[in-house]
């Protein structure tokens, strides 16, 4: 089984360092773009399935991947690799351009995530994993997609949450940094043992 986990293109909520969770924000011209580059470099890999975060962003950039594609691929959302919900948080600026932190709780959430207190009526880390856990679990065992391409479209915070089944380093949740938008991370996995092939790649 191969996978191809890929961040959703860019939005204008990230250009603006608002933060998105399950806000259904889509794609601004530059992350159509993205994503279109990202198809075009990947028109030679035959993909079996796509699974998709039920959140528009990320279904057109799978989309927009997957028009680069010789035969028509069956997508399938699943709402366990949305993105973490953010509650009140949502729609609050994080920072400014020059990257410095405008709200202490989401400065904790990028350099301190393990520490992030779940906000009002949202998730903390730990439930996105789980989720996503459960997801990964389902997926890698099924024994009709082992040796199937699988295209990935998910967010940021549940990228590296389902990522988080392949690392070594279970300490660093970030693998150094939010993966950035359209970044493909590919996945080999054999007999239920995962190993990653290709790391944070954006063909931009």
């Amino acid at each position: 089984m191969k996978l191809y986990i890929v961040r959703h293109g860019e939005t204008v909520w990230n250009r603006h360092h608002k933060v998105q969770g399950v806000a259904d924000i889509p794609l601004a011209e530059n992350g159509i773009l993205l994503a279109e580059k990202t198809g075009e470099a990947l028109k030679n890999v035959s993909f079996d399935l796509c699974i998709t975060s039920p959140l528009v962003r990320a279904r057109k950039t799978a989309e927009l991947i997957l028009a680069k594609q010789a035969h028509k691929v069956p997508v399938k959302e699943d709402i366990r690799i949305r993105e973490i919900n953010f509650g009140v948080l949502e729609g609050v600026v994080c920072m400014n351009d020059a990257r410095e932190y405008l709200d202490p709780r989401m400065k904790k959430f990028f350099t301190d995530p393990w520490n992030f207190d779940r906000p009002k009526d949202g998730e903390s880390i730990r439930d996105v994993l789980a989720r996503t856990k459960e997801f990964w679990e389902e997926l890698i065992h099924n024994p009709k997609l082992q040796d199937k391409t699988i295209l990935i479209a998910s967010h940021g915070c549940a990228v590296r949450a389902l990522l988080h089944n392949v690392y070594k380093d279970h300490e660093d949740f970030w693998h150094g940094f939010v993966p950035p938008n359209c970044s493909v991370n590919v996945v080999e996995v054999t007999d239920g043992q995962a190993v990653l092939l290709e790391d944070d790649k954006v063909y931009a």
